[in-house]
């Protein structure tokens, strides 16, 4: 099997919303692989960071031996995509509301800072329909207590921003949720949850193939 007819795309399987990422990806042309193990990480081509407890996940990314060998793949060029606290785990630096948050412990393989549970305890969940470039028409997207990312590199491109039309949007409004720099692609929002439109993984797995 190559890369550019079926990608083997991994999903980070230690906690979160591993199954609706990888129906995703099998929608989306790849072949989806649970990653628990690192022999099972040097089987695929990039990896889905998904969404879950940002701080549970890097803890167990430890307790699983699964730290080292992420970075290693990361720093040699590794395709990667992280959806909320995806995001939070591949930023090279976290916040909080209080400052720099040292309950997670980043991959640094975006050069963004990112505000972790950045909507707030008071706002479990935020929909809208918002721009995203390289894709035609908006994109469905769903925000629970997400992240936002507050800075980014000069090689970082911003993929979306929360429109300040959005009446649900609040404090959110222009924040920007969506960034990739060269293989590396975060959402502070869940594609995974809006089945049917696999457009954000169509992107990925196109990233995948071209590497």
């Amino acid at each position: 099997m190559t890369r550019e007819a079926s990608p083997v795309i991994g999903v980070l399987a230690l906690q979160g919303g591993v199954a609706e990422h990888l129906s995703a990806l099998d929608r989306s042309g790849a072949v989806g692989k649970p990653v628990r193990r690192p022999e099972e990480l040097a089987e695929v081509h990039g990896l889905v960071l998904p969404g879950g407890e940002s701080t549970t996940m890097s803890r167990l990314l430890h307790t699983f031996e699964l730290f080292d060998p992420l970075r290693e793949r990361l720093a040699a060029g590794m395709p990667a995509y992280g959806s909320c606290a995806g995001m939070v785990l591949l930023s090279r630096e976290v916040r909080g509301a209080e400052g720099p948050d040292p309950a997670v412990t980043p991959f640094g393989a975006l050069d963004v800072v990112v505000r972790r549970n950045a909507f707030g305890r008071q706002v479990d969940s935020f929909e809208a329909d918002l721009p995203f470039a390289g894709i035609a028409d908006p994109v469905h997207a769903v925000f629970i207590r997400a992240p936002w990312v507050e800075r980014v590199g000069p090689d970082v491109q911003v993929l979306a921003e929360v429109t300040p039309r959005s009446a649900e949007a609040g404090a959110a409004a222009g924040r920007i949720v969506a960034v990739q720099q060269g293989r590396v692609l975060a959402t502070s929002f869940h594609p995974e949850l809006v089945r049917g439109d696999e457009r954000v993984h169509r992107h990925f797995v196109q990233t995948v193939r071209a590497g």
